[in-house]
């Protein structure tokens, strides 16, 4: 049995959805983030030593980090899956290195930039007094302006681009690259980035529409950016 350690309002959703689209059996065990800090409980420590979610345990094997546990989870159950529709590329092709990317750029380019934006628009919901609020501001807005501002506007100008010439981010099948671009994308369009990109709107739409995410929403409890 497949046991997803499944961390509310996280990563671990778009796993949660996978296993969906896998129609596999699978049981969650469910954590919750702490009010004050906001990181997942000490418990998940137990489990991996990073103690962060998602992680699957699948019998004597456990995989951590996102990408991994999507490649793992494909690789080991999707020809035997009932869902056709969520596909396993073949290696060496072109469809198979679009997937590779995307899988990659969704943590490694796309979401640095976009935590970094909200733990400083964090800074300054939560600088006190007034004028410390003031130079947090100042400060945060020279540096959404000067740097990661322009980085998230181009990333995403990057994925409207493709997504202009692909209904998915590997052609025009659902794959693993779907599942890992979901969270930053779901993020990106609930905070207004994408208010100008029907694309990456569609794609998120797309997504929100599957019958397999629908039941992954219904099973994973309190989830900020669906």
């Amino acid at each position: 049995m497949i046991i997803l350690h499944h961390l509310n309002n996280s990563r671990s959703q778009r796993i949660l959805w996978l296993l969906e689209e896998l129609s596999l059996e699978y049981k969650i065990e469910s954590y919750q983030r702490d009010s004050e800090t906001n990181l997942g409980p000490s418990s998940l420590k137990k489990i991996h030593p990073l103690g962060k979610s998602p992680i699957i345990t699948d019998g004597e094997v456990s995989v951590a980090e996102s990408g991994a546990i999507i490649e793992y989870l494909i690789n080991t159950y999707a020809n035997q899956a009932s869902s056709a529709e969520l596909i396993q590329l073949e290696l060496g092709t072109e469809l198979h290195r679009q997937y590779v990317y995307w899988l990659h750029f969704a943590e490694g380019t796309l979401m640095p930039p976009l935590v970094a934006k909200l733990v400083l628009d964090k800074t300054k919901e939560k600088a006190k007094p007034w004028f410390v609020k003031i130079i947090a501001y100042k400060i945060v807005d020279k540096l959404m302006a000067a740097y990661y501002g322009p980085i998230i506007q181009n990333n995403m100008q990057f994925i409207e681009q493709h997504l202009e010439r692909s209904t998915w981010f590997a052609g025009e099948q659902l794959t693993g690259a779907d599942i890992q671009m979901s969270f930053p994308l779901e993020a990106a369009v609930a905070r207004g980035a994408a208010s100008d990109l029907p694309n990456v709107t569609r794609f998120v739409d797309a997504i929100h529409a599957r019958e397999g995410y629908q039941q992954a929403l219904a099973k994973g409890g309190e989830y900020a950016y669906a």
